[in-house]
């Protein structure tokens, strides 16, 4: 999607979302009411997680707040799908809590979590041959019976032209590629339109300019109110588009803050193993992360050979 058509389809989508947000809290029933900007939405208190006998997330607390893109980092098994898991509720705890709009999860049913925190997991399965649209459109479930069900239509033809996956959406969804699933299970998740969006390496499988999309889209859903918390490997997008960043190292908090402050040389070589250069773009000022590679710059010979 080019940038005119994607900064057209973040316009409209913002104007969706500011328009629930004006809807007076006395007519809102069965529908949550939105919070404050820089309000906590889920928090995660001292948590353990347990796998057998081995330990993977130990005493770790992180508060997920709306307007905000919090991005966690880590080398490979830090801990961080599984803390990701654990905000969602989708994995246990044992030991600390995990509070969604301040109760703990445990107070809560799955119906009541469905309409305010939605999740993008690393795996994309669907059990049948449901087209891409319909796969959209499960995204829209918990707000049957309440009137933000008027919405279905248009909700979901938003987010599918924002995630550019319009041209296939009656195609099934199991006859897709990777990248074309991934952009619509995302599409499902913006769907559902919850003040709480977690997604896990949503740029996983995307080539450069899709990586792009999703992480502006995320970025714009936070500067309209939405809580974004947002798993990457990619330490480049990571700077350019998160609020805060969380590094995590062996299931510990390395360090929490703002890019500027986390993405050091010395932090990140220690928790990736691997010496680091943080460089600013000679152009645009933009931070980039890059690792240090040993031996000498290839001639234009070999590299053209």
């Amino acid at each position: 999607m080019t940038a005119k058509p994607l900064r057209e389809s973040l316009s409209r989508a913002g104007r969706l979302l500011s328009a629930r947000r004006l809807l007076p809290t006395r007519h809102r029933g069965d529908v949550p009411a939105p919070t404050d900007a820089g309000a906590v939405t889920i928090r995660s208190t001292g948590i353990d997680v347990e796998r057998g006998s081995r330990r993977i997330l130990h005493d770790l607390s992180v508060d997920v707040r709306t307007g905000e893109v919090l991005v966690l980092v880590g080398p490979n098994g830090a801990g961080k799908s599984t803390l990701l898991a654990a905000l969602a509720g989708d994995q246990p705890v044992s030991a600390g809590r995990v509070e969604l709009a301040g109760r703990p999860l445990s107070e809560w049913t799955h119906h009541d979590m469905a309409q305010r925190r939605s999740v993008l997991p690393q795996q994309h399965t669907v059990g049948f041959s449901f087209t891409a649209r319909q796969v959209v459109t499960m995204g829209r479930s918990p707000w049957a019976r309440t009137r933000l069900a008027d919405d279905d239509t248009a909700v979901v033809e938003d987010v599918m032209n924002l995630c550019d996956v319009l041209q296939f959406s009656d195609r099934p969804f199991t006859a897709l590629s990777g990248g074309e699933r991934a952009r619509v299970a995302l599409a499902r998740v913006l769907a559902q339109d919850t003040e709480t969006i977690l997604l896990d390496e949503p740029t996983a499988a995307l080539d450069l300019g899709h990586q792009e999309t999703v992480m502006r889209v995320a970025r714009d859903r936070a500067t309209h109110g939405k809580a974004v918390v947002v798993v990457l490997h990619d330490l480049a997008l990571a700077a350019a588009y998160a609020d805060r960043i969380v590094v995590l190292d062996e299931g510990r908090v390395a360090a929490d803050g703002p890019p500027a402050d986390i993405l050091t040389e010395d932090l990140l070589t220690r928790v990736y193993g691997h010496p680091v250069e943080v460089l600013e773009h000679p152009r645009t000022g933009a931070t980039l992360v890059l690792p240090k590679r040993s031996g000498q710059r290839r001639s234009d010979h070999s590299a053209n050979s």
